[in-house]
């Protein structure tokens, strides 16, 4: 009687789960639901291949990867990753081995030693290790092609002794470090979504004051119990890009022609000129009378026009101008 008084109230809890909208329906804010912890116990058979990533370091980090190797070892030691340091090539390389129970836990190890060459120190790099952090490293050299204004707007970012960039971190709960052509970032997931987007406005000329104020507009209107689940468009910033870049116009524009399929038509040689118009047929003498018969013509022409200008200064006025300016020194005598 004990064991099916038993059954039938497991039978009833799993009806009353069943039952509930929440326990299977869409969420409403996906960033709330928590991770739930990776243990050993729910992999007790560990991974049956091995798997191993390796990345290059610049020399100048030697002696920091060099003296924080032991601490490496000891961090990823726990999830039974076995990490190896080569000087000569000057590379890192992460490995699985038969103690490793994550499968995730090997791109993790990448993070990290990508992270390390990256001049991120072994206290922020090692958060990645944990299930509610990762890390995002954004190439910012293929954004701006000029390097004046990729330098400026790198600067741009970090801002005046660091004050733009602690910000960022403050509002994003993420560490950011800019470190020549990358911007490396450590943190929560929303957070590292919220840097690369501030990242890749301010290298398309969008200053990063714009995307922090609207962080924190967010940041209190979250707070606000009414204006929780509302749109929140109409209390953000909007920004306008006033600086619009105008080509320079040609002074002498060239004008398209139509297409045509057919070839332009060929231009006439000079002898064909003279053939049409019976010049070539002519004699030496015949042709220079006719070339002095037209100078003696255009000089003609040109006395005229002298003579004509030299002839109006003689022309006499009008009689209707004489008229009305009698009419005028009558008034005026009056």
């Amino acid at each position: 009687m004990k064991k099916r008084s038993k059954l039938n109230e497991a039978e009833n809890d799993s009806e009353s789960e069943s039952e509930d909208p929440k326990a299977s329906g869409p969420v409403d804010n996906a960033w709330s639901l928590k991770i739930p912890e990776f243990k050993p116990e729910d992999n007790p058979n560990r991974l049956l291949e091995e798997s191993s990533f390796a990345t290059l370091f610049p020399k100048y980090r030697e002696h920091y990867l060099k003296e924080c190797w032991p601490l490496v070892q000891k961090a990823l030691e726990k999830y039974g990753i076995k990490p190896e340091l080569d000087l000569l090539e000057g590379s890192m390389c992460v490995k699985t081995t038969r103690k490793t129970w994550d499968p995730y836990v090997i791109i993790k190890a990448k993070h990290f030693i990508k992270l390390l060459s990256r001049s991120v120190p072994f206290e922020q790099a090692v958060r990645v290790l944990q299930d509610d952090v990762d890390a995002d490293i954004i190439k910012i050299s293929s954004l701006v092609h000029n390097k004046e204004k990729f330098i400026k707007r790198r600067q741009r970012l970090i801002g005046p002794n660091g004050a733009t960039l602690k910000s960022i971190e403050l509002l994003t709960n993420c560490y950011v470090l800019v470190q020549g052509q990358t911007v490396s970032a450590v943190g929560p997931y929303k957070g590292l979504q919220q840097v690369r987007k501030i990242v890749e406005d301010t290298m398309k000329n969008i200053h990063p004051i714009y995307n922090i104020k609207a962080l924190m507009i967010k940041r209190e209107l979250a707070k606000d119990p009414k204006l929780k689940n509302e749109n929140w468009d109409r209390f953000l910033p909007k920004f306008k890009n006033k600086n619009i870049a105008k080509r320079k116009q040609p002074k002498n524009k060239k004008v398209k022609k139509e297409y045509t399929p057919f070839p332009p038509p060929q231009p006439e040689s000079k002898r064909d000129k003279e053939l049409a118009s019976g010049e070539f047929f002519l004699s030496k003498e015949q042709k220079r009378a006719q070339k002095k018969k037209e100078i003696d013509e255009k000089h003609q022409e040109a006395e005229k026009k002298r003579q004509e200008r030299r002839e109006q200064a003689f022309v006499p006025p009008s009689e209707e101008v004489t008229q009305k300016k009698r009419k005028a020194d009558d008034v005026d005598n009056l």
